[in-house]
C-alpha cells in the first residue's frame, strides 16, 4: 500500500510549503501508536470528521489540536487511499514521587504542593512542570533561610511507558542574620530602630522565634514598622530609599542594609472637617484624635478617619468615605488637614448567612444576634454580635463580612463564617504531692448537646480527697428572651484522713434548680435553690473545733439553700481572651427552715487589657467572706480554701491559712486571692491558643471560731511568682505552670509543678 505523509512534526507545517497537499475527502480515520488513551479522546480533539475534505489548513489545526492536549509528544499525519492515519507517541506517566533527605517539612505536604507545579502521580509527565517543582520546593526552603539548599531530580524510565522520579534534597544550613545595618539615621540610634524590628542577629531565643532567619515577609513587616515608628513621630516625610539583602558565598550568612531618608519633624497647623457629617461639631470634635499644634502622628489621623468611619457606620452608613486631604508648608514644617466626609447612602441588611456550622443550628447563633435582617445596618450591634457568638464557647473562629449587594445602592449582606471546635469533652484533671500522691478527677461534658446550644455535664472525682458525681443539665434559652435554667444533682464524699489537711469525712447529697436572667446585653442576675443533707465522720485526730461543732449541732444536718448573684461578662471571646472583664457577685444563704444557719460572700473579677497585638495582660481577684447567723456558726465543711491552680501557685491545694493543734490546714472563714499574668502567645508556635505566660500570685485565707478567736496561721499574705503554659488542644484544654514561694514560712506545703489536661471529643 502506498502511504501519502500529510504532515510531519507540528513546526514543518510553518516553515516549507513542500507539505502542501492536494485536498481529499476523508473515507475513514485510523489512530496508531496508542497504549493509554482511548482513540475515542483523539477523535473528540480533531477538527475534521469522516466526509470532510482534508487540507493544509485542517492538517495544521490537527496537529496544533493534539499537541494542545498534553498526551502526546510526536503527532503525524498520513494518508493511504482516501484514509486519514494519525500517528502518535505518547508522553509518559508518573509512577511514583519520591523525596529524600527532608528534614524540614512533611514529605506529603511536599508532594502536595508539587500538585499546584503539575507534578502528580499517574498524571502526564512534563519537563516544565519538574522544573517548575524543583524551583518551587527551593524557594520553600529559601523562606526559611536554608540559602543552601540543593536539590537534584533523577527520572528513570519503566515499563508501559512510565516514569518513576526522585528528589534528592540537600537541606544544607540555615542562614543567620549577622548584621542589620541602616544608614541615613540621624534622630535614632542605630540600635533603638534595629530593637524595633522582629528579624535579628541570633539570641538565645532565636530557636523558637526563628527571627534570626531572613524572611521577606517580616523584613516588609519590619520596614512598615520603622516607617509607623517614624510617622507616627512627626518625619511626614521619611521615606525608606532601598534596602539590600547580600548573603555570603557558602551561604551561611546573611546581611541587610535599609537605606533611609528621615526628612523633618512637623507639626499640625490647622484640622477642618467638611462634608456631610450628619452628626453635632461636639460629638465630631471627640472623634478627631489630631489637633492643631500637634506633632504630626499618622496614626492619630488614621484612628480619627476609622473613628469617624465607625460613627457614621452606627447610624447605617456603612460605606462612607472620609478623606484626610493635607496641605502641606515644607517651608514652615507644617500640615494641615481638611476631612472631607462622604456618608455615602444609608444601607439595611438584606440577609444574615450563617455557614460553617455543620453541628450548630442555625438558632443557635442567630440569638445571638443583636442585627436583625430588614432593619437599617448597626456596626455597633454587628460587633456585639459577634462577640456573643464567640463567647458560646462552640467555635474557634467567628468571621464577619458585610458585602454590599450588587446592583444596589442601599442593600448589604451580613455574612457570619464559624469554624466548629470539640464541645464535648472528657477531662482529666493531675497533680503530684507529698502527701496525696497522684490526684485524678474526671469528667464528661457536652456544652452544645446534639447542636442545641444546652449543655449537660456528668463529673467525676476519683481522688483520695473526694470522690464525687454531679450531674447537670443548662438550658440557656429556656425563654425567648433568654431566660437561662439549670438542674443539678449531686453526691460528694470527702475524705481527708490520708492527706495534709485535719482529718474528717462528709457525704453530702443534694439536688436543685437555678436560673440566669440577662438585664442588659452583658449583664445578668442569678438566683437557685437546693436542698441538700450532709453527714459528718470524725476521728480520734480530729481538731477540737469539728469535735465541738459536732457535740453542738450533730452529725447530720439537712439544708435549704438559696443563691442570688449578679454577674457581668465584657470578654471579646472565651477562647483566646485579650480584652474585657469578667465579675461576679453571689451569695450563698442556708434558710432557716432546716438545721443550718449561714451565709457565704463571693467576688470574682477577671481583667484582659490588649498591651499590643501579641501581649496581654491579665489581673485576677476573688474574695469570700462567710458567718452563721441565729445562734449557729458557719460549718467547718463549707470553709474556704487557698493554694494551688486557680489560686495561689506553688502552693499545695488547700493548704493556705488556719491549722489545728498538729498544725494541718482546715480552711477558713475569709478568703482573698489576687494575680496578675502577662501573657503572649509562644513563640515559634502558630497556633495562637499556645499561650505562656508570667505571673506573680498572692492570697490569704483567715478564720474564727466562736469562743477561740482566730485560729493559728491566720497571719499573713503568702506569695509566689512564676511561668505557665496554657494550650486549647486538639485533646482538649492543658495548663501547665511552675512556681516558687516568695514567702515561704516553714509550717507551709509547697508544690512547684502543676498541671491540668484533658481530651475532647
Amino acid at each position: 500500500m502506498k502511504k501519502s505523509r500529510l504532515a510531519g512534526i507540528l513546526s514543518l507545517l510553518f516553515v516549507t510549503p513542500a507539505w502542501a497537499i492536494t485536498p481529499f475527502t476523508v473515507k475513514d480515520i485510523r489512530v496508531e501508536g496508542i497504549q493509554r488513551t482511548e482513540a475515542g479522546t483523539v477523535f473528540s480533539y480533531l477538527p475534521v470528521k469522516v466526509g470532510d475534505t482534508m487540507d493544509d489548513e485542517k492538517a495544521k489545526a490537527a496537529i496544533h489540536a493534539l499537541y494542545g492536549t498534553g498526551f502526546f509528544k510526536d503527532v503525524r499525519l498520513e494518508v493511504e487511499q482516501g484514509v486519514l492515519i494519525v500517528l502518535v507517541r505518547e508522553r509518559p506517566t508518573i509512577a511514583s514521587i519520591e523525596v529524600n533527605g527532608v528534614k524540614s517539612f512533611s514529605k506529603d505536604q511536599l508532594k502536595e504542593n508539587m500538585k499546584f507545579a503539575g507534578l502528580v502521580e499517574a498524571h502526564i509527565f512534563d519537563k516544565g512542570a519538574l522544573e517548575k517543582a524543583v524551583h518551587d520546593l527551593k524557594m520553600q526552603y529559601i523562606a526559611r533561610g536554608k540559602y543552601g539548599v540543593s536539590v537534584t531530580t533523577k527520572v528513570t524510565k519503566l515499563e508501559r511507558n512510565r516514569v518513576s522520579i526522585v528528589f534528592d534534597v540537600d537541606e544544607g544550613e540555615t542562614s543567620k542574620i549577622r548584621q542589620i545595618n541602616i544608614i541615613g539615621n540621624k534622630v535614632y540610634p542605630e540600635s533603638d530602630l534595629v530593637g524595633l524590628m522582629k528579624l535579628s542577629t541570633p539570641t538565645w531565643l532565636s530557636f523558637l522565634t526563628k527571627n534570626d532567619q531572613y524572611s521577606k515577609q517580616k523584613l516588609s513587616a519590619d520596614l512598615e514598622t520603622l516607617r509607623s515608628y517614624y510617622m507616627d513621630s512627626g518625619y511626614l516625610e521619611y521615606n525608606i530609599n532601598s534596602t539590600q539583602i547580600s548573603i555570603t558565598p557558602d551561604k551561611k550568612d546573611v546581611y541587610i542594609t535599609i537605606n533611609e531618608t528621615e526628612g523633618d519633624k512637623y507639626k499640625v497647623s490647622k484640622v477642618e472637617v467638611t462634608g456631610n457629617t450628619l452628626i453635632s461639631k461636639e460629638e465630631m470634635d471627640k472623634l478627631i484624635q489630631i489637633k492643631p499644634n500637634d506633632t504630626f502622628s499618622r496614626k492619630a489621623l488614621t484612628d480619627t478617619t476609622k473613628m469617624i468611619g465607625e460613627r457614621l457606620a452606627e447610624e447605617g452608613y456603612a460605606f462612607a468615605n472620609i478623606n484626610a486631604n493635607p496641605d502641606v508648608d515644607k517651608d514652615k514644617h507644617e500640615v494641615s488637614f481638611n476631612f472631607v466626609v462622604d456618608p455615602g447612602h444609608r444601607v439595611y441588611v438584606r440577609h444574615i448567612n450563617i455557614s460553617g456550622n455543620s453541628k450548630t443550628r442555625d438558632e443557635v447563633i442567630r440569638r445571638e444576634f443583636r442585627q436583625v435582617e430588614n432593619s437599617w445596618f448597626d456596626s455597633t450591634k454587628v460587633k456585639k454580635s459577634k462577640q456573643r457568638t464567640d463567647r458560646l464557647g462552640y467555635f474557634s473562629e467567628v468571621n464577619i463580612e458585610t458585602p454590599a449587594v450588587q446592583g444596589t445602592a442601599d442593600q448589604l449582606d451580613v455574612n457570619v463564617s464559624v469554624k466548629e471546635q470539640s464541645t464535648g469533652s472528657f477531662t482529666i484533671g493531675a497533680g503530684v504531692n507529698s502527701g496525696e500522691g497522684l490526684v485524678l478527677s474526671g469528667g464528661v461534658s457536652q456544652t452544645n448537646l446534639f447542636g442545641s446550644g444546652n449543655t449537660l455535664s456528668l463529673q467525676l472525682n476519683t481522688s483520695v480527697i473526694n470522690q464525687n458525681i454531679s450531674l447537670s443539665y443548662t438550658n440557656p434559652y429556656y425563654t425567648d428572651e433568654g431566660v437561662s435554667r439549670g438542674f443539678d444533682i449531686y453526691k460528694n464524699v470527702l475524705n481527708t484522713t490520708s492527706i495534709a489537711l485535719s482529718a474528717f469525712t462528709s457525704d453530702t447529697l443534694g439536688a436543685g434548680i437555678r436560673y440566669v436572667v440577662p438585664i442588659s446585653e452583658d449583664q445578668y442576675i442569678r438566683f437557685g435553690g437546693s436542698v441538700e443533707q450532709t453527714t459528718i465522720g470524725l476521728t480520734s485526730l480530729s481538731p477540737i473545733s469539728y469535735v465541738n461543732y459536732v457535740n453542738t449541732f450533730g452529725g447530720t444536718n439537712s439544708t435549704v439553700l438559696t443563691t442570688v448573684g449578679w454577674g457581668s461578662d465584657t470578654r471579646d471571646s472565651a477562647i483566646y481572651t485579650t480584652k474585657g472583664m469578667m465579675q461576679q457577685a453571689y451569695t450563698e444563704i442556708a434558710l432557716p427552715v432546716m438545721d443550718m444557719r449561714y451565709y457565704k460572700l463571693n467576688y470574682n473579677n477577671q481583667w484582659f487589657y490588649p498591651i499590643n497585638a501579641d501581649w496581654t495582660f491579665m489581673t485576677n481577684a476573688m474574695f469570700g467572706y462567710g458567718h452563721g447567723y441565729g445562734g449557729k456558726e458557719l460549718p467547718f465543711f463549707k470553709n474556704f480554701y487557698a493554694g494551688g491552680v486557680g489560686s495561689v501557685r506553688g502552693f499545695q491545694i488547700n493548704s493556705l491559712g488556719p491549722r489545728d493543734s498538729t498544725d494541718l490546714p482546715v480552711g477558713g472563714t475569709r478568703m482573698g486571692i489576687a494575680s496578675m499574668e502577662l501573657m503572649t502567645p509562644m513563640p515559634g508556635v502558630k497556633d495562637k491558643s499556645v499561650r505562656v505566660s508570667g505571673f506573680i500570685d498572692s492570697g490569704i485565707v483567715s478564720g474564727y471560731v466562736a469562743n477561740q478567736g482566730y485560729l493559728p496561721g491566720t497571719a499573713g499574705m503568702r506569695y509566689s511568682a512564676g511561668i505557665a503554659v496554657t494550650w486549647m488542644s486538639p485533646m482538649g484544654p492543658l495548663k501547665l505552670s511552675f512556681a516558687k514561694p516568695l514567702n515561704a514560712q516553714p509550717q507551709d506545703m509547697l508544690q512547684a509543678f502543676q498541671f491540668t489536661m484533658g481530651s475532647m471529643f
